[in-house]
């Protein structure tokens, strides 16, 4: 998950929830806005939201040999 700064300058930072015990409970985005005291903590690694499209679609493309080779496991996996 990635910090993603919205146009009107908010952020969105990712947070897990967990139980006492350690276990994941879930996953969230709270939003952070300018003037928040962790608002200069967050803002160097936030991403807009095209950016973060961008590497969506870059990660896509490079992952195609990955994608297949998954893919051919999971079949493998099915059959036996």
């Amino acid at each position: 998950m990635y910090v993603i700064r919205l146009a009107d300058g908010t952020l969105r930072v990712p947070q897990s929830l967990t139980s006492e015990d350690g276990r994941l409970i879930g996953n969230a985005y709270v939003e952070v806005q300018p003037g928040d005291p962790d608002y200069d903590q967050w803002l160097p690694e936030a991403l807009t939201e095209e950016e973060l499209a961008e590497r969506r679609n870059q990660w896509e493309k490079e992952n195609d040999e990955l994608e297949r080779e998954f893919l051919a496991f999971k079949a493998r996996q099915e059959d036996a």
